[in-house]
């Protein structure tokens, strides 16, 4: 008897499951404490007020209240500027 299957059976084709990142509430909606607001890899937009980080960046609202999205300008430590993506829960 065969240990594995002699007709068309493929060990590849395995694919991971997928994440559903992105931004879960957008600007001027309203939220709840706890409740998710960016699910990221990396920090592509960065917490704000009221707001708080997660060990795999994803970020939460801290308090009630309103989302609201922003940019700003950042200098970094080797004197360039990046812009960054803010949110905050106000």
């Amino acid at each position: 008897m065969a240990k594995t299957k002699s007709v068309s059976s493929s060990t590849l084709g395995r694919d991971s499951r997928p994440k559903h990142l992105g931004i879960k509430l957008t600007h001027g909606q309203t939220t709840k404490a706890g409740q998710i607001l960016v699910r990221q890899r990396g920090t592509k937009f960065r917490a704000g007020k009221n707001v708080g980080k997660g060990s795999d960046d994803t970020l939460f609202a801290l308090k009630e209240g309103t989302v609201y999205f922003a940019t700003k300008r950042r200098k970094r430590y080797d004197g360039s500027q990046r812009i960054s993506k803010i949110v905050e829960v106000r």
